[in-house]
């Protein structure tokens, strides 16, 4: 008898027994309902938890500067109890010198990163990151002038930010507070992975960027964004922020109204670039800085490139950790300005020669003041010519900058090349990844080390750590256990089956007897009852799936409307296919022995029995 035929003969079987078959398979699936169920929530909680990894770490990159400080060394110098232990009378208190410590550490843990070598090695095939990262942002110490491009009532610079400076709180405080948001820069990169920032926003108006002067305003998921970023961007009044301070600071109540916008006005915005080489015009053999020049920055601004707001962009529900009240940009922007830099007249007249100071004409760091001795006669003739103001406008930009040095004159240009940035932030898929990432990080600086270049060795910051590292352990731990547990009803349920298949055995003696007389071997009454085992598995199995997908429905409306958390208990098609292999197999163990028990029947006794 072939094991079809013993498969034809066991479900005709159980079609005569309907409702004990029902019944039997749904007391089987029990076991599998529950397994299944843990793996839906468990894959849901897993891919929720990639999620929070992917959003966390899009905010909290693996941070690489062209210089950094070990700030966990200055730490230990500060509170180091460390030193020889001296024992010192009760009745006075005495000083424990670490200043020396402190110093030393101050001075030696300063590390400076070779970040053009690391490019081009992360740039390379050699690395193999690109299977670990959402993205790779290249920084570089290049400021992104941008201004109001209607300057009908005036030049307002956006960014950097000049809010502080509108309040006339004087230089020290407008300093403090300066530097105390210059860590809050209202115009941001925008991370170059399509894919990941759709699937964290969702566009509410406009259109994400297409071209390196189009940009996107991040909204709150509320729609909200901060007064602050209104009064930055220009959009209020910084001349109405700079009249209610001044009443506040003379005693007067003061409040803030809430304002609206609708999103054509926001996508109306426009503002205009202006390169930090495009501040300085030429007179005679120096270049004179002009930002002072009223006049002069309304023509430059009225002509410099237009920066468009073409989106507004939100948070999806399900995103955890973004930004919002900011204006996002691509990194085709900075190329653009770091490119367009370079190609100034002023920066090639630098870069041509690192003995002079384009600004004084005179080599750098001589100490000189300004003598009309020391010009040659054209430039005595060009200054001959100058009014006083022009006159006094050049000695002044002479004066300031007879002390600065190549590399001052660079960074005040903002020369830039794209080859050598000033940070690099590493973007992991997931905590994993992060962790290959390091190794990579590892292998390229043992690398280095062993062809003798270890300022080539690469220090980083690790902003977020292990913490959700440990939490995807918690889940992974509790989920086992759990398997654990259930698994162990679906062993009973299995053992039911293999009880109720010696049922058979024994209400189907007689039909036994029957098939020995016929000519049907113990091998073929074996496999008639293991049949019939594999049935019954295959329809709990297949029936607790079914149960367990249909479930899944009201536990992901429940657990949505509870903690706003969609498709959380989601079962894997692989593991569902496993779970009914697994039952198939379990009840066919089961129903082993009592296969064996029938096949040992004599067949004279099986016919006589009634």
């Amino acid at each position: 008898m072939s094991f079809k035929t013993a498969l034809g003969l066991s479900f005709n079987n159980l079609r005569t027994k309907k409702a004990r078959t029902i019944l039997t398979a749904f007391a089987g699936s029990i076991g599998i309902i529950g397994i299944a169920l843990i793996l839906s929530l468990s894959n849901g909680i897993q891919e929720y938890i990639n999620r929070v990894e992917e959003d966390t770490l899009s905010s909290y990159p693996i941070t690489i500067e062209s210089s950094t400080i070990d700030t966990s060394s200055l730490v230990e110098s500060l509170t180091s109890e460390s030193g020889e232990v001296v024992e010192h009378e009760d009745d006075r208190v005495y000083s424990r010198n670490i200043m020396g410590d402190l110093f030393t550490t101050m001075t030696s843990q300063v590390q400076t990163n070779n970040l053009k070598e690391f490019k081009e090695f992360l740039d390379s095939d050699d690395s193999n990151i690109s299977n670990y990262v959402n993205d790779i942002q290249y920084g570089y110490d290049v400021t992104m002038n941008l201004y109001k491009s209607d300057t009908t009532d005036g030049v307002v610079q956006v960014n950097p930010t000049t809010i502080f400076d509108a309040l006339g709180m004087g230089s020290d405080y407008s300093s403090v507070y300066s530097n105390m948001m210059s860590s809050y820069n209202v115009w941001t990169e925008l991370m170059n992975n399509d894919s990941l920032l759709e699937s964290q926003y969702d566009v509410v108006a406009g259109k994400w960027p297409s071209n390196y002067n189009e940009v996107v305003l991040i909204v709150s998921e509320n729609n909200e964004i901060s007064d602050y970023t209104l009064y930055t961007l220009g959009i209020l009044s910084q001349d109405e922020l700079q009249e209610k301070f001044n009443m506040m600071v003379n005693g007067e109540e003061i409040s803030f109204e809430e304002t609206s916008y609708s999103y054509d006005e926001l996508l109306n915005l426009k503002y205009k670039l202006v390169l930090n080489s495009d501040y300085y015009e030429k007179e005679g053999s120096i270049w004179i800085d002009r930002s002072d020049d009223s006049e002069y920055m309304k023509n430059l601004v009225d002509n410099s490139l237009e920066i468009s707001v073409v989106g507004i962009i939100r948070p999806n529900e399900e995103t955890v950790t973004t930004s919002s009240g900011l204006i996002g940009y691509t990194n085709e922007l900075m190329e653009y300005l770091i490119n367009k830099i370079n190609e100034s007249d002023i920066v090639k007249e630098q870069l041509s020669n690192s003995n002079i100071n384009v600004f004084t004409g005179s080599e750098f760091n001589t100490g000189d003041e300004f003598d009309m001795n020391n010009l040659s006669y054209e430039e005595r003739m060009y200054l001959s010519s100058l009014d006083q103001t022009e006159l006094a406008e050049y000695i002044r930009s002479y004066t300031e900058n007879m002390s600065t040095t190549y590399e001052d004159n660079l960074e005040k240009l903002g020369i830039a090349s794209l080859d050598t940035p000033s940070t690099i932030n590493i973007y992991p898929k997931d905590f994993d990844s992060k962790e290959e990432i390091k190794n990579i990080i590892l292998e390229y600086n043992q690398m280095q080390e062993d062809n003798d270049m270890e300022e080539n060795v690469i220090n980083y910051t690790d902003m977020v750590g292990v913490l959700m590292s440990s939490v995807t352990n918690i889940v992974n731990v509790i989920s086992y256990v759990l398997i654990a547990f259930v698994a162990i009803s679906l062993i009973v349920s299995s053992i039911m089956i293999g009880i109720i298949t010696y049922i058979s055995v024994l209400e189907r003696t007689k039909e036994i007897g029957i098939l020995r007389a016929i000519g049907a071997s113990k091998k073929d009454i074996s496999r008639v009852f293991n049949a019939e085992t594999v049935i019954e598995g295959m329809v709990a199995g297949v029936l607790g799936i079914v149960i367990t997908i249909i479930l899944n429905i009201p536990i992901n409306i429940i657990i949505k409307n509870v903690v706003n958390i969609s498709n959380i208990s989601k079962l894997p098609v692989l593991g569902a296919i496993i779970l009914v292999i697994i039952s198939v197999v379990l009840t066919f163990i089961a129903g082993l022995i009592p296969s064996r028990f029938a096949s040992k029947k004599d067949p004279v006794v099986a016919l006589r029995t009634e």
